[in-house]
């Protein structure tokens, strides 16, 4: 590994730093982020992944099969869990609907590819980590917009007496062309251009934390006025469910008899949702509530911070047992 892949690397592994310094700027500056056009979200969302995807070889499907109670407990917790944390949240602080289609999706989405720098940093079970992304990812396409639509409808009718028509299928389409084509072709790219692969893969994680930088920051920016102005109680649920998910992966991983490691690389995956994809869904296929973008922006910021402290809190621990 030269010097510059190793500058990259090291830059890509301060992922928190870049999104809490660019959301501090997207606030107090928001012509800082504006420039971003929310066409291009699909785009870098698909860089995101396709980032993903090239990490990614035909026998690492393959080694799901090899640790299928991790597996099971981590994907599980993923879509029963946390949609059902997304949904007593939104009524224990009485969001608007805009918040809560926003939250409902956050809680949904599948686990984000930032939780395998966590891992990484955390020195936990990184093969298990890329695992459990990859499956959740690929069970997104049908898993989300199922999720999504039932909890929201369900929640629209509690809170208003109004049920929010859900577009099921404009959802699994979205989640197909931004999550599994571009994982797919990273995938395909990997196999049969390896070598070429090879000389960019340093460089590829960084790009995907600049993308989640550029949408976090653009949300952050354009819906500035409404965040301050009632977005205490958001905030709240959203660092609640994302706390949760961390806790409950843990504990069940524990009560389960998992080892230390991979207790902590269930509990990172089950806490750290794809929060870009939540905002691109939101913006696509909820157009008409102008908000519900939001939560996903305050998720990806969140989770990066709980993210942090949980990958130092298992450094340590970790080094203490060696």
């Amino acid at each position: 590994m030269n010097p510059v892949e190793r500058i990259f690397i090291k830059l890509a592994n301060l992922f928190p730093v870049w999104v809490l310094t660019g959301a501090g700027l997207a606030l107090w500056k928001p012509k800082t982020a504006t420039w971003f056009q929310p066409d291009w979200i699909p785009y870098f969302l698909g860089l995101i992944m396709l980032s993903m995807g090239l990490t990614l070889s035909f026998d690492d499907f393959s080694r799901v099969l090899k640790i299928p109670k991790s597996i099971l407990l981590g994907v599980g917790l993923q879509y029963t869990i946390m949609p059902g944390l997304g949904y007593a949240l939104a009524l224990a602080f009485d969001l608007p609907i805009d918040f809560v289609i926003g939250l409902v999706l956050v809680a949904c989405c599948p686990g984000g590819t930032a939780s395998n720098v966590v891992c990484f940093i955390a020195k936990t079970h990184v093969a298990l980590s890329v695992s459990l992304t990859t499956c959740s990812t690929l069970l997104a396409v049908l898993l989300t917009p199922l999720l999504t639509t039932w909890w929201v409808e369900s929640i629209s009718l509690e809170l208003t007496g109004l049920k929010v028509d859900v577009d099921t299928m404009g959802l699994l389409i979205k989640t197909l062309k931004v999550v599994i084509l571009p994982v797919l072709i990273g995938v395909f790219l990997n196999h049969y251009f390896h070598r070429w692969v090879k000389k960019v893969e340093a460089y590829t994680p960084f790009l995907a934390v600049l993308s989640i930088v550029f949408i976090v920051d653009f949300i952050l920016a354009a819906k500035k006025d409404a965040i301050l102005e009632i977005g205490s109680a958001l905030i709240c649920a959203v660092i609640l469910l994302h706390l949760l998910g961390f806790s409950l992966g843990y504990i069940l991983s524990r009560l389960l008899r998992f080892t230390e490691k991979d207790a902590q690389t269930v509990s990172i995956e089950v806490g750290m949702q794809n929060s870009g994809l939540a905002t691109e869904l939101a913006r696509s296929n909820f157009a008409s509530y102008g908000l519900a973008t939001v939560p996903g922006a305050i998720s990806a910021l969140t989770h990066c911070i709980l993210g942090s402290i949980a990958a130092g809190l298992c450094r340590v621990k970790n080094h203490r047992t060696l």
